[in-house]
């Protein structure tokens, strides 16, 4: 893991991965080229290809820096504080509603962007997403399990609550992407609450 100092630091290959969180959450894989991350970034092609030794080895870099900020924004925010375990997750999926914001490309998940765009195609980056995907559900794992635990429930399995959150965000987001704007992702956010204050309490 980097520090957050090693983060900020300005070098041509964090331009770059800072470029690559913009661009192809914007304009896909596909359509992004070496071209289009030099100019975003603000370096040559020959400190790209100093870095990189291809715009897929920068992809899958991209997702694993991805992996590292968005995991230091969840790991700092406030709802691990609550005590109960299911308000934490209650105030895990409301964190998540407060960060549809703004742009659809802003708010958007990188991984899940790329993943559907090239998990036949590229083996490399398919694998770095779904790293990305689970190794984030998996942060949400222990309070599901004592959710679990302190309300009783049956036959539900921690880890694969975890990545039911994953499965209804990725969604959302597609929808966002459908809709040109935040407002019906943010509704599936408010559904995916429900349910889990539903499941939970109904027992």
């Amino acid at each position: 893991m980097h520090s957050s100092s090693t983060l900020r630091r300005e070098t041509a290959k964090t331009k770059l991965l800072n470029a690559a969180l913009s661009v192809l959450r914007t304009k896909g894989y596909s359509a992004t080229t070496v071209d289009d991350l030099c100019a975003a970034a603000g370096v040559t092609k020959g400190a790209f290809f100093h870095h990189f030794v291809s715009k897929e080895a920068l992809a899958v870099a991209a997702v694993n820096y991805w992996s590292e900020v968005t995991g230091a924004l969840f790991a700092a925010a406030p709802y691990h504080a609550h005590k109960d375990p299911l308000d934490r997750v209650l105030a895990y999926i409301d964190f998540r509603a407060q960060l549809l914001s703004g742009e659809v490309a802003e708010f958007t998940c990188l991984a899940g962007t790329m993943v559907q765009e090239t998990y036949d195609c590229s083996p490399a980056i398919r694998a770095a997403c779904e790293a990305s995907i689970s190794g984030h559900a998996a942060t949400l794992e222990a309070d599901l399990a004592a959710a679990i635990e302190a309300y009783g429930l049956r036959d539900v399995s921690a880890a694969s609550l975890a990545l039911h959150t994953q499965a209804v965000l990725q969604g959302a987001f597609i929808l966002a992407k459908a809709k040109g704007g935040p407002q019906i992702a943010g509704e599936s956010v408010g559904h995916l609450r429900n349910y889990f204050s539903l499941l939970f309490k109904s027992t």
